[in-house]
C-alpha cells in the first residue's frame, strides 16, 4: 500500500514525491507514461555525446531563494544568463527589445531617455488592454509589433495576437536600458550535470518507487494508494467529459553539425522569416566542450504532446468546469501546468508543488486533545 500515487514525473510530481517521502515520511508510487523521469525537462547525451534537451531548451531562473536552494540540494549550479537574438530585417538584434535593439535596428545612438521618447512616438493608444496585441501596441507601437511579435505569435500559438490573452505578450518586457539578458531574475543557472541527474538525486529515496512506461488506469487498478496527485491534463483525467482543452505542441528537429559552434548565442528567434520559431544551440546553454554541436529547430503544431495551455477566455471557462468537477474528488490533487491549465515557468511549478506539500502536511497532522474535543462536540 502507498500513501500517494503521483502521476507524472516532471517537476510538479518529482518535487512532491521528494517532499512527501523525505519530509513527510510517506510511501510514494510515482509513475510516468514515458520511458524516462524529468518530464519535459528531461535531458540526455545524444549519439555524439552532446547533452541535449529532448523537449526543447529549459533555462532555469527564479527570484525565489527558497526554490533555488531547495533544488540546489540535488544539483550543483552552473551560472548562466540566457541571451536571445531575433532575425529582423536581415540583422540579428537582441530580444527582449532594449536600447541596443533599437540602436542597431535603426542605426541610431539613442540614450535611455531618448529611447523613451522614441517609443512614446510609436505607441498606439489602447482604451482597454484585453489581448496580446493590445499589450504590444500600447508598449512599442505597430511597426515593432509586426517585426517582433505578430509573426512569432501566430506561429507559436496558431492564433493572431488580437485573439490571444494579454498575459502571453505581457511576459516579454521592453527595456530602455542596455540589459540584453532574456531574464532578469536574481537566480539564473543551469544544473551542472543536467536536469535528469538532478531528478535522479531528487527521487533517490527508499520511500519512492518509480514506474515508467506506466498507464495510470492500469496502475490504479493494481495498487492501493490512499491519495492521488495528478500532474497530467485535467481533461484527460475526466475522459474529456466537457470536451478537450486545447494545447500547443512542438515538433523538434535536431541536427548535429561538424563544427564547434553554430550561432552567437543560445537561442535565435525567427519571427517571420522561417516556418520554425527559433533555433537553440545546446552547448551555449550547458557550457559543454565538444568538437561538434547540436541544434534544435522548433515547429509549433496543434498536434502532439500537450506543452502549452492556450490562454484564451473560452479555454479558461472550459477549464473552470473541470476544476469544479475536480473539487468533488478530495483525495485527488491536481497540479502542474497540465493539471491546472496554467502557463507556468519551472520555478512556478516548483513553488506550486511546495505549497501543495505544505497543504497536504497540514491536513495530515494529528489533532491535539483540545482540537479533538472541539471536533467531537460538533459530531
Amino acid at each position: 500500500m502507498y500513501d500517494y500515487l503521483i502521476v507524472g514525473c516532471g517537476f510538479a510530481g518529482a518535487v512532491l514525491a521528494e517532499r512527501l517521502a523525505s519530509a513527510g515520511n510517506k510511501k510514494v508510487l510515482i509513475i510516468d507514461k514515458r520511458n524516462h523521469i524529468g518530464g519535459n525537462a528531461y535531458d540526455y547525451y545524444d549519439e555524439h555525446g552532446i547533452l541535449v534537451h529532448k523537449y526543447g531548451p529549459h533555462i532555469f531562473h527564479t527570484n525565489s531563494k527558497e526554490i533555488f536552494e531547495y533544488l540546489g540540494r540535488f544539483t550543483e549550479w552552473r551560472p548562466y544568463e540566457h541571451r536571445v537574438l531575433a532575425s529582423i530585417d536581415g540583422q540579428l538584434v537582441p530580444v527582449p527589445i532594449n536600447l541596443n535593439t533599437i540602436n542597431k535596428l535603426y542605426g541610431l545612438n539613442l540614450s535611455s531617455e531618448e529611447m523613451e521618447v522614441f517609443l512614446a512616438a510609436k505607441r498606439e493608444p489602447v482604451q482597454q488592454v484585453l489581448t496580446s496585441e493590445d499589450v504590444v501596441l500600447g508598449s512599442v507601437g505597430k511597426e515593432l509589433y509586426e517585426k517582433f511579435f505578430k509573426g512569432y505569435t501566430i506561429k507559436q500559438w496558431g492564433i493572431a495576437p488580437a485573439d490571444l490573452d494579454a498575459s502571453v505578450t505581457a511576459r516579454v518586457p521592453t527595456r530602455i536600458n542596455k540589459d540584453d539578458r532574456y531574464f532578469t531574475d536574481t537566480y539564473q543557472a543551469m544544473p551542472l550535470r543536467g536536469y535528469t541527474h538532478m531528478f535522479e538525486r531528487m527521487l533517490a529515496h527508499p520511500n519512492i518507487h518509480i514506474m515508467l512506461n506506466a498507464d495510470y488506469e492500469a496502475v490504479k487498478q493494481s495498487f492501493i494508494c490512499k491519495q492521488t496527485i495528478y500532474t497530467g491534463p485535467i481533461d484527460a483525467f475526466f475522459n474529456y467529459r466537457f470536451g478537450k482543452l486545447p494545447y500547443r505542441s512542438i515538433d523538434f528537429k535536431f541536427q548535429t553539425l561538424e563544427q564547434e559552434n553554430f550561432q552567437p548565442c543560445g537561442t535565435i528567434n525567427y519571427p517571420m522569416s522561417q516556418l520554425y520559431t527559433r533555433i537553440t544551440e545546446f552547448k551555449r546553454l550547458t557550457g559543454q566542450s565538444h568538437p561538434k554541436t547540436t541544434i534544435v529547430m522548433e515547429y509549433p503544431t496543434a498536434e502532439g504532446d500537450p506543452y502549452y495551455p492556450i490562454p484564451r477566455k473560452e479555454n479558461q471557462s472550459l477549464y473552470n468546469q473541470y476544476k469544479a468537477l475536480a473539487e468533488k474528488f478530495p483525495d485527488v490533487h491536481f497540479t502542474g501546468r497540465l493539471g491546472t491549465y496554467r502557463y507556468y515557468n519551472m520555478d512556478q511549478v516548483v513553488a506550486q508543488s511546495l505549497a501543495l506539500f505544505k497543504k497536504l502536511s497540514a491536513s495530515d497532522r494529528p489533532l491535539n486533545g483540545a482540537v479533538k474535543k472541539a471536533v467531537a462536540s460538533k459530531l
